[in-house]
């Protein structure tokens, strides 16, 4: 969008009225924006119902193919109704704007996913595909072609299930065997037919099915490199390696089939769902919101389905997966995740650095800020940071709860032990980072202490400490959780600085209770103002678009924090403290 384009563009009124039907919509967060688009959460202020309010500017639809697209995607997707499809509630329009209500999609996509984890495990990755082509039989079906299939588009509900979204770029065949020529696609996932012209059907969807398989497994997409000549050309030699360290033969073998040259030698979307992939390798039915950031718990998987072998869960070499070792009586055990295994052994802590020493270089409070929103990106927002916290280094340990409810502690011997928000799972995690699993009723004699002590950490901070921030519900029977643990913390006098062990940073600042949560492999910094008005913005964003004095102190603030921690010898060791006061 020029920037001729957007003085044109007006603001989404706080109240939105449908013509027609006089409902109303109170606009409420905002969730994002792509090329045309603004997202927010709109609530029918009648039934309460809520939505993702995809906002088109009319200024921007000035051209006659751009009306066409518009209306092409709407009718495509209003014929839809699908589980795995981001479910269509209706538009209408204004003077100033087109609104489409969608499926509210809480867990934003599978891009974020892949940004936060990159590499998935195996027995994930074939969840999410399986969804995926379900989905894309069901559009075949019904003679749609998405054609631009990728993770930004892949969005997970609550129950972590996939919606394909986004049918901007999708089609619709008017008889058997036509083919298209339009080029179009996001060059990663576009498939060598497109890029020759000469004709493309279904097929391009397998491809992208490919590609995204691929991302899952590898951590990055198969034909990218740093200039887009270079990946058409790729593309068209067919040019990738699948390392086989880090995939099963099946899903090497999958991802060989769906990314053949020759479209007609490409499997349909029934016979993929056939595939040896699908059949003979682990598949969980569900899985937990913890996986957005963390690897899940493959103990427990395995008892969910013991026709799978526990070895295909094993984490080969490079891959985001370890090998479990056997399953004792009292509980299960295994080594740190290898999510470590391809992180910095700083947890991030130079990364971060790096990242808001480039902000504050640019002089961000300095900046003129048009629109603040400009820097926001809500699909950064973190996944867990500490909701509540109390101090009691003095004898044990700092006890917090995590804003999904579980509950963690952090001892002074470097050893922690958490309570998922079911409140029958631990995990427990000794100095050296190996993870031990158990329940809160049968766990091993050694660890009674400090369940106790984890216990009274709970029921206090359940009593007598407010909770900051939104409330999550549990899922229950979530015994595949595994959650960032606190890996260190220190208070000074205006501030207490937590770093967990996925990289976040978080500091909360006791004078006028605002924070500030950094995320660095996210690239991202959210605010939490003195009203507790939760804002995420992009660091680089931030730089060109600049933000708030006071945001801008934090930061600043925050740098200083964080050369502490680098410095500190005891960045990933005991926790340290000035004073023993227990508080939120």
């Amino acid at each position: 969008m020029s920037k001729k384009e957007d003085l044109r563009v007006k603001e989404v009124p706080d109240v939105v009225v449908d013509p027609t039907s006089r409902r109303r919509y109170m606009k409420g967060r905002f969730l994002g924006k792509g090329g045309f688009a603004k997202c927010y959460e709109l609530t029918d202020m009648e039934t309460k119902a809520v939505y993702a309010g995809k906002v088109v500017s009319k200024a921007l639809l000035v051209k006659q193919h751009q009306k066409d697209k518009m209306t092409q995607e709407i009718n495509i997707h209003r014929s839809l109704n699908n589980r795995h499809v981001v479910g269509f509630h209706g538009f209408f329009e204004d003077n100033d704007n087109v609104y489409i209500l969608l499926e509210l999609c809480r867990r934003r996509s599978l891009m974020e996913l892949h940004k936060r984890r990159r590499a998935v495990t195996e027995p994930e990755a074939r969840y999410f595909l399986k969804q995926i082509t379900e989905a894309c039989v069901y559009l075949h079906q019904n003679k749609v072609i998405h054609r631009d299939l990728k993770l930004g588009n892949l969005f997970l509900n609550d129950e972590m299930e996939v919606k394909i979204g986004d049918f901007g770029l999708a089609t619709k065949l008017d008889y058997d065997g036509e083919r298209k020529r339009t080029l179009c696609g996001t060059p990663n996932y576009i498939a060598p037919e497109v890029l020759g012209k000469k004709g493309h059907s279904y097929e391009v969807d397998a491809w992208s099915l490919g590609c995204i398989l691929y991302t899952l497994l590898i951590g990055k997409p198969p034909f990218e490199t740093s200039s887009l000549k270079d990946t058409y050309m790729k593309i068209k030699k067919n040019e990738y390696h699948m390392p086989s360290s880090r995939c099963s033969p099946q899903a090497k073998s999958l991802v060989q089939k769906l990314l053949r040259n020759d479209p007609t030698d490409r499997p349909s979307m029934e016979i993929i769902l056939q595939d040896d992939f699908f059949t003979t390798g682990f598949l969980p039915s569900r899985l937990p919101t913890s996986c957005l950031t963390m690897a899940p718990r493959f103990d427990q998987l395995s008892k969910l389905d013991a026709r799978k072998p526990l070895v295909e869960l094993n984490g080969t070499e490079g891959s985001n997966t370890r090998q479990l070792v056997k399953k004792e009586s009292e509980g299960a055990s295994r080594p740190e995740s290898s999510d470590k295994s391809t992180e910095p052994s700083d947890c991030y802590l130079s990364d971060l650095f790096t990242q808001i020493s480039a902000v504050l270089a640019a002089n961000p409070a300095d900046k003129v800020v048009i629109q603040e929103e400009e820097a926001e990106d809500p699909a950064c927002v973190p996944i867990y940071w500490v909701s509540k916290w109390v101090d009691y280094s003095d004898k044990y340990g700092l006890g917090y709860q995590l804003v999904d409810n579980s509950v963690g502690v952090l001892f002074n011997d470097s050893t922690r032990l958490i309570l998922t928000s079911n409140g029958e799972n631990i995990q427990y995690i000794e100095r050296d980072g190996t993870e031990h699993f158990h329940t809160l009723r049968v766990f091993p004699e050694t660890l009674t202490k400090k369940v106790t002590l984890l216990k009274y950490f709970r029921n206090y901070m359940s009593e007598h400490l407010l909770k900051a921030g939104a409330n999550i519900i549990p899922r229950e029977g979530d015994e595949m959780v595994r959650l960032p643990f606190l890996r260190t913390w220190f208070r000074t006098r205006s501030a207490i600085v937590l770093h967990l062990s996925n990289g976040t940073l978080q500091i909360n600042f006791f004078q006028d209770h605002t924070k500030i949560i950094l995320c660095p492999v996210m690239g991202a910094v959210t605010y939490i103002d003195e009203k507790r008005e939760f804002r995420t913005f992009k660091s680089c964003l931030i730089e060109k678009h600049g933000c708030s004095k006071e945001l801008a102190s934090r930061l600043r603030y925050a740098r200083t924090m964080i050369e502490r921690l680098i410095s500190s010898k005891s960045a990933t060791g005991k926790a340290r403290s000035t004073s023993s006061q227990r508080t939120t």
